[in-house]
């Protein structure tokens, strides 16, 4: 076996989900399947995804869901061929197999290219709004003194990292929705080296988790990303934008699967009280909203002018009336909250 690949060396009769913990352990978005010695496919996080989305449970064995139609090289296969299909297939890695299929060698784009770990793609130049009028009270003290948006993580502000994730796939037209504190956020945003495109969207009161959003009608009219000011998502927003596309969805929500484990034993019981079974300290998963959406632009109109309204209430205004909400899943540690303490200091330690 290959040293480059055996971290992310994952057994045919594994999970699901413990492949998307394996992918999380060790930060890579795919893995080698192996059945034995013998190399069977690469497994990619969007692989998962897609399995998730048509509703294969996160217990089935990931040689359910393999793609076996995928590409790989050919022992022999010159370089210049090698990164042509890498680039059409914006392949981060690439499996090189011998006549015989076995893995002789693995390709890797940073290696080759020397310009960040997958090739790059076509800009999606969509706008995005900034949910930042909240006052962070989980976080307090630090809140009392300055806006949530600005809370350090590492060299940059968790705002600068979530504008310039955007920014990163061609998403420049910034909305953001202000409240507590706005003076303050607005003279840091108006004094950084780098100068965001942002139109500020005043909230007289807090208008709840989507209420700002009434502020836009007539301003936009293209889909639009809609993001807390508190999360960062390890996830390439383009490959959510398709989703939301290709499936006709009035709002995609990201959601990021969770795993909670109880740590005691289980019971169930039946009539009379008699125990009817038993399981020792279980792992239960459920899908958690991130806080990060894709909106359609006729939405903003369904929105109340100057009331409190929550992406639940449109959530399910948009569900009572037919309309498609859409999921779109990422890893459990994709998905990094700062939004209270606990969570804030877990992510300045992993930075």
């Amino acid at each position: 076996m290959l040293d480059s690949i055996k971290a992310r060396v994952i057994s045919l009769q594994s999970s699901i989900i413990f492949a998307m913990k394996q992918m999380d352990n060790i930060h890579v978005k795919s893995l080698f399947v192996f059945d034995g010695d013998k190399f069977v496919e690469l497994l990619t996080i969007g692989d998962i995804q897609r399995a998730i989305i048509k509703g294969v449970p996160l217990n089935e064995k990931i040689g359910e869901i393999l793609n076996s139609k995928k590409i790989y090289a050919s022992e022999g296969e010159s370089m210049d061929s090698i990164r042509s299909k890498m680039e059409k297939l914006r392949a981060e890695c690439m499996p090189v197999l011998d006549v015989d299929g076995n893995l002789i060698d693995v390709i890797f784009w940073k290696d080759i290219a020397k310009t960040g770990s997958e090739p790059p793609r076509p800009p999606l130049n969509l706008p995005v709004v900034i949910m930042a009028g909240g006052k962070g009270t989980r976080l307090r003290p630090i809140t009392n003194v300055i806006p949530k948006p600005l809370i350090p993580i590492g060299d940059k502000t968790i705002l600068e990292e979530i504008l310039d994730q955007f920014e990163s796939i061609g998403c420049n037209k910034f909305y953001m929705s202000v409240n507590y504190k706005s003076d303050i956020l607005k003279y840091f945003l108006e004094n950084l080296p780098h100068s965001y495109d942002i139109n500020y969207l005043e909230e007289t009161t807090p208008l709840g988790t989507i209420g700002g959003i009434s502020l836009l009608k007539g301003q936009i009219s293209t889909p639009f990303f809609v993001s807390n000011c508190d999360i960062l998502i390890d996830q390439d927003y383009r490959d959510v934008y398709k989703y939301h596309i290709d499936n006709n969805n009035d709002i995609t929500i990201i959601t990021a699967v969770k795993s909670l484990r109880i740590p005691y034993g289980v019971i169930d019981t039946g009539e009379s009280g008699l125990m009817t079974g038993l399981q020792e300290k279980p792992e239960q998963t459920y899908m958690i909203n991130t806080g990060v959406y894709i909106l359609n632009p006729e939405l903003i109109d369904e929105i109340p002018v100057e009331q409190i309204y929550h992406i639940t209430d449109l959530i399910e205004k948009i569900r009572a009336r037919g309309g498609r909400v859409g999921c779109f899943p990422v890893s459990e540690h994709a998905w990094k909250d700062i939004g209270e303490w606990p969570e804030y200091l877990k992510m300045i330690e992993i930075l």
